[in-house]
């Protein structure tokens, strides 16, 4: 079954939130503890196409079967060429491509856009599938913090991923200092 990726609209914020809200409840790649509302789903994603940073949605027949977006890594100025990629995907389309599809579009906006560098922070290292993801992207490990969010009963490591973007650090950046 084929779908589309495309850039996220306000009229996808409910479904985001919802596939947002399942994996805050049920996994551990967000380590928050409660579901936020949808204005506050709302509020995020608006701050990350405020700041030009991508945000994208896969779709197929109008169902929205996951999303991606890329954000600043640290706030920072020095930090301005470096983003953190964040993907979720719908429980009903895992395994099919979504995720890889989402990231492989993020990957290219964001050298589109001439950031640098790309990191992961996946939540939890037993997160195999989003690790394997990463690193079959050219994300190479970086480090994990081990025993650094405390949720579902147990504590959790983060695993860190980097992978160059477009003309990586070859250059000096080119985006301003804002």
């Amino acid at each position: 079954m084929s779908f589309v990726i495309r850039p996220s609209l306000e009229t996808d914020i409910s479904a985001i939130a919802v596939i947002y809200a399942h994996a805050v409840t049920h996994g551990t790649a967000s380590f928050e503890l409660e579901p936020p509302s949808e204005s506050e789903i709302a509020r995020r994603r608006n701050a990350i196409m405020e700041g030009g940073y991508p945000y994208l949605v896969a779709e197929r027949s109008g169902e929205v079967l996951g999303y991606a977006y890329a954000g600043a890594y640290r706030p920072r100025p020095a930090y301005r060429s470096t983003v953190e990629d964040s993907i979720y995907v719908a429980p009903s389309a895992q395994g099919q491509g979504v995720g890889r599809a989402l990231l492989v579009a993020l990957i290219e906006q964001c050298e589109a856009l001439d950031f640098r560098l790309m990191v992961a922070v996946i939540g939890d290292e037993d997160s195999h599938g989003s690790i394997a993801l990463h690193r079959s992207l050219g994300f190479e490990p970086a480090g994990i913090l081990k025993g650094i969010g405390y949720k579902h009963g147990r504590w959790l490591s983060t695993v860190l991923m980097q992978r160059p973007l477009g003309r990586g650090t070859d250059e000096p950046p080119t985006r301003p200092v804002t």
